[in-house]
């Protein structure tokens, strides 16, 4: 699997309805983009600069727009993989409801805009992040990483975690350390995310040929690396904990969040095929759905404390 490339992608025979609002909104991933939105929010007022309400709406609306327009290229490119996931095969090009074309117009669109008016919303480099998060994400994750190395989602999870350095750089105009340690934290839980769903989605990446871990390596070291990762995401969390943006509040949330996360990465490294197929792959599951809650409360504890801070309300001291 480790020779996959560019040529293996093959053009999907899709024949293309006519496709609603809906569908179109679709092809942009709301998901992701509600993560995108809600990280590059939590930069943005977690920032030691205060932002006028107005650019703050625009900044946080164009890194929304780029998320789209990153999740519709992405589908565009990897349609022929869609079809044969059954995760990803009601998605709107496998069904028949955009064409393909039509996708990548709409993100090619949504990139020049965001990437513009958030530069003069905003400012330059605010702007250039922005913009190589959508290359990064549609060519050198969509269209190389995925199809390419067991890595790709390692790697790739950088596209993922350049929303709250845009939100910090929105409002500061610069990269600071702060900045650069909310993006290792998503980096560094990216990994053990996607392969504890890759866990228990079972052969969909196998049969569409894409080279997940789980396929190239085994499930055994797929189970040892989510253990790796999360040993290795734990001083990143508590890393953050030391910088001007975290309080007391965080510390303790990040402690508790990662000994629970290391818990569920330490009982899935335990268990072997035989006992995850007994009972439905329950531990694998369970792990991945707090993994999410793992990322929003580290965020929202970032948040809260900013939010009382700037309220003039302290936890220490009264």
């Amino acid at each position: 699997m480790s020779d996959l490339s560019f040529e293996t992608r093959q053009t999907p025979t899709i024949q293309s309805g006519e496709g609603s609002f809906g569908d179109y909104f679709a092809l942009m991933k709301p998901r992701v983009m509600s993560l995108v939105i809600f990280t590059a929010l939590v930069g943005l007022l977690v920032a030691p600069v205060p932002v006028h309400p107005m650019v703050g709406f625009c900044a946080i609306l164009f890194i929304a727009i780029g998320a789209g327009a990153s999740g519709a290229l992405n589908m565009w490119w990897d349609a022929d993989i869609d079809q044969v996931m059954r995760r990803t095969r009601k998605r709107p090009i496998p069904a028949g409801k955009v064409a393909p074309g039509e996708a990548l117009a709409l993100g090619l669109g949504l990139s020049g805009l965001s990437v513009v008016m958030l530069a003069l919303a905003t400012n330059l480099l605010a702007g250039f992040l922005l913009a190589f998060t959508i290359f990064f994400y549609a060519v050198v994750y969509s269209m190389w990483l995925k199809r390419s190395t067991p890595q790709n989602i390692v790697i790739g999870g950088a596209a993922g975690a350049f929303p709250p350095m845009i939100g910090w750089v929105a409002a500061t105009g610069s990269i600071s350390l702060e900045a650069a340690l909310m993006f290792a934290l998503i980096f560094m839980w990216t990994p053990p995310h996607f392969w504890a769903l890759a866990l228990f989605m079972k052969s969909d990446y196998n049969d569409a040929g894409v080279p997940m871990l789980t396929v190239t390596h085994g499930r055994r070291e797929t189970r040892r690396q989510i253990l790796i990762y999360t040993i290795l995401l734990a001083p990143v969390a508590l890393g953050l904990a030391l910088t001007p943006v975290a309080g007391p509040l965080y510390i303790a949330t990040a402690l508790v969040l990662n000994a629970i996360f290391l818990k569920g990465a330490w009982d899935i490294w335990r268990r072997d095929e035989t006992m995850a197929e007994a009972d439905n792959y329950a531990v694998e599951k369970k792990v991945f759905k707090f993994s999410i809650l793992y990322l929003f409360l580290h965020f929202g504890v970032l948040l809260s404390e900013a939010t009382l801070t700037r309220a003039g309300i302290t936890l220490i001291g009264g």
